[in-house]
């Protein structure tokens, strides 16, 4: 492990560093939007305007890299998203915080494409596994890290952008001057999303839901925080809440997904995200008797609600390649991601329309019943279809939704070939 860590430090490093800018500046979004006056309506489209900027970069981005190569691509889209970072406090137009939205977006997509050419490189079949989890938690704690830093600064001024600029600049001098060679990139086009609704229905539909409760989530929780009046360091306890959740509670839905029929525990972690955002609708007017501040019921339901969003991610995916051959897996990877892209760019603004309709609260409302859809679906899908044995389904891999295409790629084939493994020896 040791002797792994110290091959991809560095990448690892850049990553953590990036993450800290990434994260500061979407909940700065919501808290700087709330100053500038911005409706949720307003904000929820600069939050998709990410999503669409992702899922293009996502397309592009390796095309880029065959015509001139991983270190340029890598430094090119560096040096947009810092400036697009600075230009939020210059510009604060809800049209003109999309467009750079939608260009930061699209460069953290390549970003993720280049990071993890490079990460699946280093690795071999042995440290594959070990590595994505390390490069999942180096995300994680990077995204709840920049929440902390949050409360160092004013959203109101430009300190806190140009710190998330200076971060992410910084972030590519340990990837950059590390001798780590660079690796050809290999991005398999997304398979039909007929086909893949075909072998995989729950898969398909529900990484599209799940798509939309994430970017909501990401994107529109702090705009929730600053519409029911939360201070700007309660409202950076909430997001890094969001994310905090998942860290817990990856580790015990890991385990029952490789014991259990995929789509109970799908269905059961969607039903536990419907409940806590439930516990989060409450808290408008929670009943003295069982919370003396509204404030306890908003965090626990950030915690759990949060905390199942990932997990469901990993579960979906596993799931989904639990039914496809394994040469169809580098294609059916690219359609789940784009699938749940298609779901991040919707579901912002959906929520958006809800807040603005029927008060900040809508936001536990809709991602409330998203979760449940999932859930009731997953119900559905169990009596249409025999369960696959245990003991021919792959292992469950910790992943992040932000992952591209090359690491849940990478992740399929490494759960595929780990499963076979264990059945050999086992």
């Amino acid at each position: 492990m040791i002797r792994m860590l110290a091959s991809v430090w560095a990448l690892l490093l850049g990553i953590v560093l990036i993450m800290l800018g990434n994260g500061m500046h979407f909940t700065l979004m919501g808290l700087r939007g709330g100053i500038e006056g911005f409706s949720s309506t307003e904000l929820s489209i600069v939050t998709s305007g990410y999503f669409l900027g992702f899922l293009s970069g996502a397309r592009f981005t390796p095309v880029l890299i065959q015509r001139v190569g991983h270190v340029r691509v890598f430094a090119a889209l560096g040096s947009f998203m810092s400036a697009g970072l600075i230009a939020f406090t210059l510009l604060p137009e809800p049209w003109t915080w999309t467009v750079l939205r939608i260009i930061i977006g699209f460069c953290m997509s390549g970003i993720y494409v280049v990071a993890e050419s490079w990460l699946n490189n280093a690795s071999t079949n042995e440290s594959r596994g070990k590595m994505l989890s390390a490069y999942m938690l180096a995300q994680t704690l990077g995204i709840i890290a920049a929440q902390g830093l949050l409360t160092l600064g004013d959203a109101g001024n430009a300190v806190l952008f140009i710190g998330a600029s200076i971060l992410v600049s910084i972030s590519f001098a340990p990837i950059l001057l590390s001798v780590q060679p660079a690796p050809p990139v290999e991005v398999a086009k997304p398979g039909n999303l007929k086909e893949l609704f075909a072998a995989s229905p729950l898969g398909t539909i529900g990484i599209f839901l799940l798509g939309s409760i994430y970017a909501s989530q990401s994107g529109m929780g702090a705009v929730f925080g600053s519409e029911i009046g939360l201070s700007a360091n309660q409202i950076s306890l909430f997001v890094a809440m969001l994310f905090g959740g998942a860290l817990l509670m990856q580790i015990p839905i890991g385990w029952l997904s490789d014991r259990l029929d995929r789509r109970k525990v799908i269905c059961g972690t969607a039903f536990l995200g419907a409940v806590a955002c439930g516990l989060g609708w409450m808290a408008q007017s929670p009943p003295d008797w069982l919370f003396s501040d509204p404030l306890v019921p908003i965090m626990g339901a950030a915690f759990f609600a949060g905390g199942t969003t990932t997990p469901l991610y990993a579960l979906l995916l596993a799931y989904t390649n639990d039914n496809v051959p394994a040469e169809d897996m580098p294609a059916t990877s690219g359609g789940l991601v784009f699938t749940f892209g298609l779901g991040a760019i919707i579901g912002p603004i959906a929520i958006g329309f809800a807040m603005d309709a029927l008060g900040p609260f809508a936001f536990w409302i809709v991602l409330g019943g998203t979760f449940a859809a999932i859930a009731v679906y997953a119900f559905y899908r169990i009596s249409q279809r025999e369960a696959l044995p245990v003991s021919e389904t792959d292992t469950y891999l910790n992943l992040v939704p932000t992952a591209s295409a090359v690491a849940v790629g990478d992740a399929a084939v490494w759960a595929a070939e780990n499963a076979e493994a264990e059945e050999a020896a086992g």
